[in-house]
């Protein structure tokens, strides 16, 4: 088998993932591996989970194939420039050298690239997913965290330091929680799925788990009917006013979290159409990810694959 590939590293707050995948937006299905990240992790096993993912993605590039680059997408917040990651949920990690660590495990001619999570899930969904056919996009994860990317006018949008697109720290109104990154109210803090579970546990419901959130939902509890109402109540908060900032087409939202009942979107929606006055923000699609759980690979692979389109 011949062909190029990228080398697609995806670092969150519960794994990190690596997968070769080609020009298409495929992934290699062998050539998958993950392996546990989590605040339990010292700054060792999270290197050693690195190279572990890594080592094994390379060993199944196919004969005769080539690796043209490795593209990583770690959660926030990162510093592009300098290739350094302090993940909100990592806390032993705060600028850690993640792209000389990479660039140490291939060849000095391959080239590494790193972009904040948000960014590659907006590539993806932008490349072959919900996002096809819109140029002005952000790309949201709703999981262990909430993060973000921004496409306008067709490329990617990362600012000086590579954390455009944050929207995970945007405070929303009428909301108090204290967040990790010291704000008060931020959206992440109110709506990733641990919160969200935590604030139904205070109001009295027995689970322990997102999916038995959606259990218990389905089944007509009314604390999670509650809980779900604020956690999209207040992701719909902050899509609008992402929006009313940069006149957003669409918003494509994947992660664990945004699964557990299609009714979270219905109250995303119904938080933007109370700025009934403004049109422009009224007009945002908010959509699942078109994408399976490959998306964050496929998104990390876009940096290379679709190099012309990152900024």
């Amino acid at each position: 088998m011949t062909g190029s590939y990228a080398l697609a590293i995806d670092l969150g707050g519960t794994k990190v993932e690596a997968a070769l995948v080609d020009p298409t937006g495929t992934v290699l299905a062998p050539s998958r591996f993950r392996a546990p990240t989590g605040k339990g992790s010292t700054s060792e096993q999270l290197a050693l989970a690195v190279d572990e993912v890594v080592a094994l993605s390379r060993a199944a590039l196919p004969a005769g194939a080539a690796l043209i680059g490795v593209g990583i997408g770690s959660a926030g917040p990162i510093n592009e420039a300098e290739g350094k990651v302090s993940p909100l949920n990592l806390a032993v990690w705060r600028d850690y050298p993640l792209r000389d660590q990479v660039m140490a495990a291939v060849p000095d001619d391959v080239p590494v690239v790193l972009r904040m999570d948000g960014i590659c899930i907006a590539l993806a969904e932008h490349w072959v997913g919900a996002a096809q056919g819109y140029d002005n996009v952000m790309g949201m994860i709703v999981s262990t965290g909430i993060g973000g990317g921004l496409i306008l006018h067709g490329n990617t949008v990362s600012g000086p330091t590579g954390n455009a697109g944050h929207i995970g720290h945007v405070e929303v109104a009428g909301f108090t929680e204290p967040c990790l990154c010291g704000g008060i109210g931020c959206v992440e803090a109110i709506a990733s799925g641990p919160h969200t579970v935590e604030w139904a546990q205070l109001q009295g419901w027995q689970g322990t788990s997102g999916e038995e959130l959606g259990a218990s939902f389905r089944d007509g509890d009314e604390v999670a009917i509650a809980a779900i109402e604020r956690s999209g109540r207040a992701i719909g908060q902050a899509i609008a006013s992402a929006t009313a900032l940069v006149d957003l087409e669409l918003v494509a939202i994947g992660g664990g979290f945004s699964h557990v009942t299609p009714v979270l979107f219905d109250h995303m929606r119904t938080a933007v159409a109370t700025r009934r006055q403004f049109g422009f923000v009224t007009k945002v699609k908010i959509v699942p990810s078109g994408l399976s759980s490959d998306g964050p690979l496929i998104g990390a692979a876009a940096l290379i694959h679709r190099a012309a389109v990152v900024s």
